[in-house]
């Protein structure tokens, strides 16, 4: 609903006063093996939204080159999906995602699928984009670290029927690295969060 993909039965959702429909969003699903297109390579991929979009060649090969010296992407992007790795389909997914330069970006669970030391780069990849542009991002995880570490607001969910039970602020330097998310403020939010998360199990 936040994302306009599913009718609202009541209320609405703004971002900065406007409707979620005259805001530019961008998404990165869960299983990024099904989010990219088999046929095309990494690099037409990462250009289709912008050809959607109906902007020309020489436009759209600026942004993408833009956008590709800013985050100093190394992947062979004249390969096709199959032949990348899970954490190189990713990253092309969230560079498709960014080239249409949205206002919000919606993250599910982008890491799920991913093994540990991988998902532990693309924590940091992402953290690298937001620290770059700024961009607002809504990203849901079951991973409470996760959460925390990428996050300035977590929002903690009730069983359904879902209600938001708290959300909490997490103010914490950038980037979040391994001091940041060893030390005691970290440890301090994950044992709040923790607690509340087990009042709600309990009721």
């Amino acid at each position: 609903m936040i994302s306009g993909l599913m009718p609202m039965d009541r209320g609405e959702v703004l971002f900065d006063g406007c409707s979620i429909h005259d805001t530019r969003t961008s998404y990165v699903f869960q299983n990024y093996r099904e989010a990219l297109f088999p046929w095309l390579r990494a690099i037409d991929n990462i250009h289709y939204p912008l050809e959607v979009m109906g902007i020309g060649r020489n436009e759209r090969s600026r942004r993408v080159e833009k956008l590709l010296a800013d985050f100093d992407v190394r992947i062979d992007l004249n390969a096709f999906p199959y032949a990348l790795s899970g954490g190189q389909q990713q990253t092309v997914s969230i560079l498709r995602a960014l080239v249409t330069d949205p206002e919000v970006l919606f993250l599910d669970e982008p890491f799920s699928a991913l093994d540990y030391e991988m998902t532990l780069f693309m924590r940091e990849q992402l953290q690298t984009i937001f620290m770059k542009t700024k961009t607002t991002m809504i990203l849901v995880s079951h991973d409470l670290d996760e959460a925390i570490q990428l996050a300035d607001k977590v929002v903690l969910l009730t069983r359904r029927p879902t209600k938001i039970a708290e959300i909490v602020d997490v103010d914490l330097p950038w980037p979040r690295d391994l001091d940041v998310t060893t030390g005691q403020p970290f440890t301090i939010l994950k044992r709040h969060c923790l607690e509340r998360f087990w009042r709600e199990v309990g009721r």
